[in-house]
């Protein structure tokens, strides 16, 4: 068990005060706390993670580059949205697939914002060649899905997130016995912690145990589009 924290309420504290302050020159004065407080501590914790994450799977990256790597950038795109606020108020981590970026792969998610911490895992947004593969996945084996998303401690701690049809796609039985998801458009599994959760010292161990539970869901997803486990 690690004796430090990763974390710290000063991370929570920073994007409390960046929701209010949303602005350049705001976060300009403030960039050496951001660095300190909330960069560093999430590069740290990638570079930590990745020996646990090998240990899941071989085939997922934990890339601790400040740019480029598993962190997502604090700056928000702001170029079709209605927001032109320039900053994210919370802080992630996106564990992709190795060949992530070269397809619509699933991944492992850390998201660490005030009052909403949670662990994800899924694919988020496929493309529909991506959907597809998932959707011909489950049909094909209808009994290996089933035990995973209701087994108890899968059930116990994560719950399936995303937006789904109305109606069934084309091309699948609308009877189907598990047509509800077949109709999913995400297939997402996230767990929820708290802040104090986030800042205990044993808390890169919590997420590793978490990333494990919810490894064969993570595993079906991507032997169905077709990437090595």
């Amino acid at each position: 068990m690690p004796s430090d924290a990763h974390f710290t309420p000063a991370l929570f504290e920073f994007l409390a005060e960046l929701g209010i302050n949303n602005d350049r020159e705001w976060f300009k004065a403030s960039k050496s706390r951001y660095n300190a407080d909330v960069r560093d501590p999430l590069l740290q914790f990638v570079a930590d993670f990745g020996e646990r994450l090998e240990q899941i799977s071989p085939n997922y990256v934990a890339d601790p580059r400040p740019v480029g790597g598993s962190m997502f950038r604090i700056h928000r795109d702001v170029r079709f949205s209605r927001d032109k606020s320039p900053y994210k108020t919370n802080a992630g981590a996106h564990f992709r697939h190795r060949v992530g970026r070269e397809v619509h792969g699933p991944g492992y998610y850390l998201h660490l914002e005030p009052g909403n911490v949670f662990v994800g895992a899924g694919i988020w947004h496929p493309d529909t060649e991506t959907l597809t593969n998932v959707r011909d996945a489950i049909v094909a084996n209808p009994g290996k899905w089933q035990r995973i998303v209701e087994d108890e401690g899968f059930r116990a701690q994560y719950s399936l997130e995303g937006d789904s049809l109305q109606r069934g796609p084309k091309g699948y039985d609308p009877d189907h016995p598990l047509i509800e998801d077949i109709k999913r458009k995400d297939f997402v599994a996230s767990a929820t912690f708290t802040e104090d959760e986030a800042c205990a010292p044993d808390f890169i161990d919590v997420f590793g145990d978490a990333c494990r539970r919810v490894g064969p869901f993570a595993e079906f997803l991507t032997t169905a589009v077709g990437l090595p486990w």
